[in-house]
């Protein structure tokens, strides 16, 4: 969330003049027909579902019967202040988005393939999935009945808008025929809490013990509770980056922080420990780790670069956790991260030999995680923890031909929720084959199992690192493959939502040779032998 590209990917306003009318008029607040317009053969709807969730849909009159219901990534749900980066100014919208970031060129190729694209804004903002299912399947009956002979249904997503499209086809498997799942958010709820809130709990224990980050109060007090700690984390922030060759220690530091600076360990030592303890991506966009400025090409990578690439990361990290607990604590009651059994040892111990210079050595390990373990932890509330599990339940279960595709290098949809997604299906469809079998001893008829998942990644690239003339890194340099969050170009859209389409259509996907060719001709990798790491709280 660090940039200007991904505010504009997740909020965007829908403008076409060749494709798209546009909406002025106040959109009805309830479910009445849509309000439609047509304009050299291609057919805009606007209209709003029955709880005023704004919607658009988009069809040409060579519609082939297939369409593409989109749903969007995360919108915070208040207005973000003028200064924050990434979203400061940021004014709280439901503009309905039938595409992602409604790019016109994803828009023209689909619809030129005679697909129909559709799309919702929802009810509301932030954590919304079970508003947005509830609004997607409305949407597909209204177009359905203005189009009634759609014959396929594609659910597509990206980020947050995953965990809308998976909900969707586990509760309505009836009126889905394929799944797209773009940069996904697909996990279970304890490892997407523990995600933000163990990076958010060792920050704050390290760099500044007067954020915040849980328990937010009801309200305003609890907005500008929010707020606040927005500032203070990225005035934290900016002090680490400039303190991180020389190692110095914010002024807003803990008394174990400032403990640890006196004993010469510096802060991007205990940056990192945060980055590894919490599983955030040691490269980021601008951070291959392996390579270094002229004169520092074997000490930079192994003593500066993962605290780089964290301070990078952290940024959308940070700013996430402040939004999604403050949203999530407000709609389940209380507190909805735990970390009062954290092990943050045991999270480490396979990384401190690995990383021991940019650590320190293992004494200074053993000197910051034995900060950590005294430090005050987070006490969660039962209740609210049950009620955010049902707020964002998702099982992973897979019973429509399915698309992921996983960003290796993601600092906010970490690559881990693609691989619990992976994992998952794996033995879902061992079982489905073992089912098989015992049907053949029974009938002596063999139906093979479907395999209903092509998982596809944008891996990270192995060196991509540009330096200024200074030696410090070019943080302005083209991002590397592979990293940053949802950052996938029009035609890798494209080319997963017509996989999908045709999944839909013919009931599964082709074999091997086909994905491989059309997964490497838009620069995404068909690897069933890559693995990426599952989130910490996973083990």
């Amino acid at each position: 969330m660090k940039t200007t590209s991904f505010k504009k990917k997740l909020v965007v306003l829908v403008s076409s003049a060749a494709l798209i009318t546009s909406v002025t008029a106040v959109l009805p607040a309830n479910a009445a027909d849509p309000s439609c317009t047509t304009a050299s053969y291609v057919t805009t709807c606007v209209g709003a579902t029955s709880d005023s969730a704004p919607y658009m849909f988009i069809a040409t009159a060579a519609f082939n019967g297939t369409v593409l219901v989109w749903s969007h990534g995360l919108r915070p749900n208040v207005d973000i202040p003028v200064g924050i980066p990434g979203y400061g100014g940021y004014k709280v919208t439901n503009t309905p988005e039938p595409a992602p970031g409604g790019d016109k060129a994803v828009i023209t190729a689909l619809l030129g393939a005679g697909y129909a694209i559709a799309g919702s804004g929802f009810s509301r903002q932030g954590v919304n999935v079970q508003e947005a299912v509830a609004a997607n399947v409305e949407l597909i009956g209204i177009f359905k009945n203005k189009y009634p002979a759609t014959k396929k249904v594609v659910a597509w997503g990206a980020s947050l808008g995953t965990l809308i499209t998976q909900t969707l086809a586990e509760k309505h498997p009836e009126l889905v025929d394929a799944v797209a799942l773009v940069c996904p958010a697909t996990a279970p709820t304890d490892a997407l809490i523990s995600y933000f809130g163990d990076f958010m709990w060792g920050f704050k224990t390290f760099f500044d013990p007067t954020i915040k980050g849980f328990g937010y109060s009801a309200g305003a007090a609890g907005y500008a509770e929010s707020m606040g700690d927005l500032v203070k984390f990225f005035t934290a922030l900016g002090k680490l980056q400039a303190g991180l060759v020389s190692g110095a220690w914010p002024d807003t530091s803990s008394p174990l922080g400032k403990a640890l600076e006196t004993a010469k360990i510096p802060s991007r030592s205990a940056l990192t420990l945060v980055g590894l303890m919490a599983g955030v991506p040691l490269r980021s966009e601008h951070v291959d780790g392996t390579t270094g400025p002229t004169g520092s090409e074997q000490l930079y990578p192994l003593a500066i670069a993962p605290a780089v690439a964290v301070l990078e990361n952290a940024g959308t990290v940070g700013l996430a956790e402040v939004l999604l607990m403050a949203d999530g604590e407000a709609q389940s009651g209380g507190i909805v991260f735990d970390n009062t059994k954290t092990d943050y040892a045991a999270r480490v111990d396979a990384d401190k030999d690995v990383y021991t210079m940019a650590l320190s050595g293992n004494s200074a390990v053993s000197a910051m995680l034995g900060g950590l373990s005294a430090a005050p932890r987070v006490v969660g509330s039962p209740a609210a923890m049950a009620k955010a599990k049902s707020i964002l339940s998702v099982t992973g279960t897979i019973t429509r031909p399915t698309v992921l595709l996983t960003t290796e290098s993601d600092q906010f949809t970490v690559a881990g929720a693609g691989q619990w997604m992976i994992d998952g299906y794996a033995d879902q469809y061992a079982a489905a084959r073992e089912a098989a079998v015992k049907a053949y001893k029974a009938s002596k008829t063999f139906t093979p199992a479907t395999n209903n998942l092509v998982a596809l990644w944008a891996k990270t690239g192995a060196k991509y690192s540009k330096f200024t003339a200074t030696g410090s890194p070019d943080l302005t340099a083209a991002a590397g493959a592979g990293t940053g969050h949802c950052k996938y170009t029009p035609a890798q859209f494209i080319a997963i939502a017509k996989m999908a389409a045709n999944a839909a259509t013919n009931g599964k996907f082709p074999n091997g040779g086909p994905i491989t060719s059309t997964a490497r001709k838009v620069g995404l990798s068909y690897d069933n032998k890559f693995r990426a790491p599952l989130f910490k709280s996973l083990g």
